[in-house]
């Protein structure tokens, strides 16, 4: 075997090593077997929400075991293949030996950022809302791309997605869209990418063809949990039914269905569509309601969601975490950990992973996370 690839094999085994020390895989066996025995009782469904609490830790804890499992045998097997391809001198077998060590690196690596992800909130479903900033019905069309490239993110790894929220701008684009990442460690996995995201490129909506500068803000908020769910007296909420609108193909609901709720102390005003009834689309949009309420009680109490998100800011030049540039150049930078790519198509499609992993790297080195 090649001496490069020796090292190669023996850095991706010592990265396994400090990934299966972290994740405790002998402690996750045993919480798996007692996560089986709880599910299997027959009255787990009599408590809905813990038996929900029950069965994502057993999901999460058996897809842990099974990938680290999985890496560590395609680990063992890729050494033997490298081996064969030497002794045979066969370039077929080599070619296949590269391919797996590529792909194994990035999934290794992959899973050795989901590790850092300990902060308090880190394993929450996450709750994302964009809203479009400075630059009118650019920053609208902007904040409409910006969801696209979300959806398709999520799109790529299979996680859920609801919208709880859809506001159309009048000439195009969005004036704001709210959904939910319905998938363990979603918050901590997108924790990074709240904040101001900024884009020059040649105005579409511009008959001179002139470079226009658009902001929008991604907020990024952990989903409350039935552990420090806030009350709402029914008192404080004003509950309005409307026609529902949303995005081609994504199932929204088009009855007077739709639901908007208004915290009369606050004045924080929250809605749901998504749902086939408005008794589906209220309990949603309570969820929605009180976690925003959680975030607002923090921030009162001791600023500890500041600690979490980041400071908020202007949604304006210079409180910008992300560049993406169309024109007079092709470019994506993170102006926070340098992390750039010149493949501006791909990233807004949803190829962001790069990013997201920065991202993650950087809140856990600079004192971001909550951990």
């Amino acid at each position: 075997m090649p001496a490069d690839r020796s090292a190669d094999l023996a850095a991706l085994d010592a990265t396994l090593t400090s990934i299966e020390k972290v994740l405790d895989l002998p402690r996750l066996r045993i919480e798996l077997s007692d996560l089986e025995a709880q599910a299997g009782e027959p009255d787990l469904w009599d408590d809905t929400a813990k038996a929900q609490e029950i069965t994502t830790r057993l999901s999460t804890v058996q897809g842990d075991i099974s990938r680290v499992e999985s890496y560590r045998s395609r680990l063992d097997d890729l050494a033997v293949l490298f081996q064969m391809a030497a002794e045979e001198e066969d370039a077929g077998t080599e070619a296949e030996a590269e391919s797996e060590l590529a792909a194994l690196q990035r999934e290794i690596s992959s899973l050795e950022v989901r590790t850092l992800l300990s902060g308090e909130y880190d394993v929450r479903e996450a709750l994302v809302q964009i809203t479009p900033g400075a630059g009118g019905v650019d920053s609208q069309d902007w904040a409409l791309m910006l969801w696209r490239m979300y959806y398709r993110w999520a799109e790529r790894h299979g996680y859920p997605l609801d919208v709880h929220e859809w506001q159309e701008a009048e000439e195009a684009g969005v004036k704001s869209v709210v959904f939910q990442v319905r998938t363990p460690y979603a918050y901590g996995t997108l924790a990074g990418e709240h904040g101001v995201h900024r884009l020059v490129r040649i105005s579409p909506f511009d008959n001179q063809a002139r470079r226009q500068t658009s902001f929008a803000m991604v907020d990024v908020t952990p989903v409350v949990d039935t552990a420090d769910a806030v009350e709402v007296d029914e008192k404080e909420i004003r509950v309005d039914v409307f026609r529902s609108s949303g995005p081609g193909g994504q199932g929204v609901n088009t009855t007077d269905s739709a639901v908007r709720i208004t915290h009369l102390p606050t004045n924080i005003v929250v809605s749901c569509q998504n749902e086939r009834s408005q008794i589906q689309n209220r309990a949603a949009a309570m969820v929605v309601l009180q976690t925003k309420l959680l975030e607002r009680k923090r921030e009162e109490e001791q600023a500890q969601m500041d600690a979490i998100r980041g400071t908020k800011g202007e949604i304006a030049f210079g409180s910008q975490i992300r560049n993406y540039v169309l024109h007079p150049y092709q470019m994506v930078k993170d102006l926070r950990t340098g992390m750039e790519s010149g493949a501006t198509g791909p990233v807004l499609d949803g190829d962001i992973d790069e990013f997201v992993e920065a991202a993650i790297r950087w809140r856990r080195t600079s004192g971001e996370d909550d951990a």
